[in-house]
């Protein structure tokens, strides 16, 4: 065993604020509903930190919040204040000043980054918080789907060691494959959390810009809080 999961994120609207869950089912494609929706626009990509062949940099996109309500079907989107829009497509051209996004469901294109999970540890995360005083950090910074809490004693990025190993976390079977190459989302403000290039900073000085364990999943099921997370 080499932690417990502390804290489930799902981030229904791609590059928003999300929500934190008590138990979730996970599939082939990662945490049900996670990431199924994304800010798109006229050229067909998806809006985030970052400017590649398939994103597009918004700025302001993490100060919002996503969540659904009973069920994976239409998420709420949040404003700031975190008060319900009525129209998340008309609030977003408004807020973000272009008026060719819409909030759209995943078709063809994937909209994650990389792999379907992120899963972190409170060993990377408390090195982080030491590297850079003064910088409100916590893994909201990281957007993982687990946050796992590791005995006392582990060493940050202890997560590089479980890369081609699966492990057991609740009724999931995994495999974790590399970690997350970061950018500068991790800098971004969001809610309390001011924005700091001394974050991605520390990261590329200290990690090669790499921060976390990304994993397939190879059975699929349900996770909560508190499960085990046991290396196979």
């Amino acid at each position: 065993m080499i932690g417990v999961v502390e804290r489930i994120w799902r981030y229904p609207v791609k590059s928003t604020g999300g929500e934190a869950l008590h138990r979730v089912d996970v599939d082939a494609r990662g945490l049900r509903g996670d990431r199924l929706f994304a800010v798109r626009d006229a050229e067909g990509k998806f809006g985030s930190g970052k400017n590649t062949r398939r994103f597009r940099r918004m700025p302001g996109l993490l100060e919002l919040r996503s969540r659904y309500l009973d069920d994976v079907d239409e998420p709420e989107l949040l404003d700031p204040r975190g008060a319900v829009v009525a129209d998340p497509t008309a609030y977003l051209r408004a807020y973000l000043g272009r008026d060719d996004v819409e909030v759209a469901r995943e078709a063809a294109v994937s909209h994650f980054d990389q792999l379907p999970l992120s899963v972190l540890t409170t060993a990377t995360l408390d090195w982080m918080r030491s590297v850079v005083p003064g910088v409100p950090v916590d893994e909201r910074r990281f957007r993982p789907n687990l946050l796992v809490r590791t005995p006392p004693g582990t060493p940050p990025f202890a997560e590089d060691e479980w890369f081609g190993s699966k492990a057991r976390i609740g009724g999931l079977c995994v495999e974790f494959v590399r970690s997350s190459e970061r950018c500068a989302m991790v800098n971004e403000a969001q809610r309390d959390l001011p924005h700091s290039p001394q974050v991605l900073r520390a990261i590329a000085k200290t990690h090669d810009t790499r921060l976390d364990a990304l994993a397939t999943v190879v059975t699929p099921g349900s996770v909560q809080v508190g499960d085990a997370v046991v290396l196979l």
